[in-house]
């Protein structure tokens, strides 16, 4: 069915992507376990997804106790699971209509983090129609995890999601404000309530295994030229993971461009206080007569 200004075969490609990640989803947050490397999980994730779907819509997100976003394992990273907050965020697109989710696995025995994102979540999807008011929905996230005693991560919020693009207008917050957006059928978006029992204001940390393409230009260098005709092909706006090409020599190109502002990294986002992080999110379409979560 078409929704609004999408038609029936864009819907359509938005409803597989969702129904692949809940696939993987279920599938790799099974595998978080003490004991099992970050970058097993991973790499089952992408391969899964690149396997039932057109691609991965960003490298598999996995941060774990303070880290809210963009932390993703390096080729060699040994890292194992232990007594973490691990929030598994995935991306999944079918010809480049994406869809976007997260889940946290509690291993750290504080339960009721997570539980706070989960509810936020749920509250705000229950406000979603056509003519929602953006600022409202940040208030009702806001106002459920306070109620839980923790605080909302505020400088993070949900999204716009267009083709090729993870991260568009409008804005979801994750707290009141004082100006919003009215939501209108059709728009795509990912809510995605962050809780936390520190301030609720994320850094940015040094590492750094996340890039995308956001200067498309000509380069001199040989192997920088390669790589970039490799990303416009194969990711084009997506961002993509260091690890997915072959080291050495690709990883000086990447920081190459990263130096030219041909790419942007994405650092690592954690909470300023080192508190844990927890994190729930869902992609909708917003219809005629509510909302259809495609990832739920």
């Amino acid at each position: 069915m078409s929704i609004g200004p999408l038609d029936d075969e864009t819907v359509e490609k938005y409803q597989e992507a969702g129904e692949v990640l809940r696939t993987v989803m279920d599938e790799a947050a099974e595998m978080v376990e003490p004991g099992v490397t970050h970058l097993e999980v991973a790499e089952y994730a992408e391969g899964r997804i690149r396997e039932l779907a057109d691609g991965c819509a960003f490298p598999a997100n996995i941060s774990v106790n303070e880290e809210a976003s963009h932390a993703s394992p390096g080729r060699d990273d040994d890292t194992v699971f232990g007594e973490d907050m691990v929030c598994l965020d995935l991306g999944v697109h079918i010809d480049g209509y994406i869809a976007d989710a997260a889940v946290t696995i509690d291993l750290s025995g504080n339960p009721e983090i997570p539980e706070a994102a989960e509810e936020a979540l749920d509250a705000a999807l229950d406000m979603v129609e056509a003519g929602a008011d953006t600022a409202h929905i940040g208030a009702e996230i806001e106002d459920v995890i306070r109620g839980y005693g923790y605080t909302p991560v505020l400088n993070l919020s949900g999204h716009g999601v267009e083709r090729w693009d993870a991260h568009t207008d409008p804005t979801i917050p994750n707290r009141g404000a004082e100006r919003g957006t009215e939501l209108e059928v059709g728009d795509v978006i990912a809510i995605e309530p962050f809780a936390t029992d520190g301030s609720g204001k994320v850094t940015e940390g040094s590492k750094n295994e996340i890039y995308s393409l956001v200067n498309d230009r000509s380069v001199r260098d040989r192997m920088s030229r390669k790589l970039l005709d490799e990303v416009r092909e194969d990711y084009k706006l997506l961002p993509f993971a260091a690890r997915w090409f072959d080291g050495g020599r690709s990883e000086m190109a990447i920081r190459r461009l990263e130096q030219q502002g041909v790419f942007r990294g994405y650092p690592v986002l954690k909470e300023e206080d080192g508190a844990l992080v927890g994190q729930a999110e869902h992609t909708v379409i917003v219809t005629e007569d509510g909302y259809e979560n495609i990832t739920k």
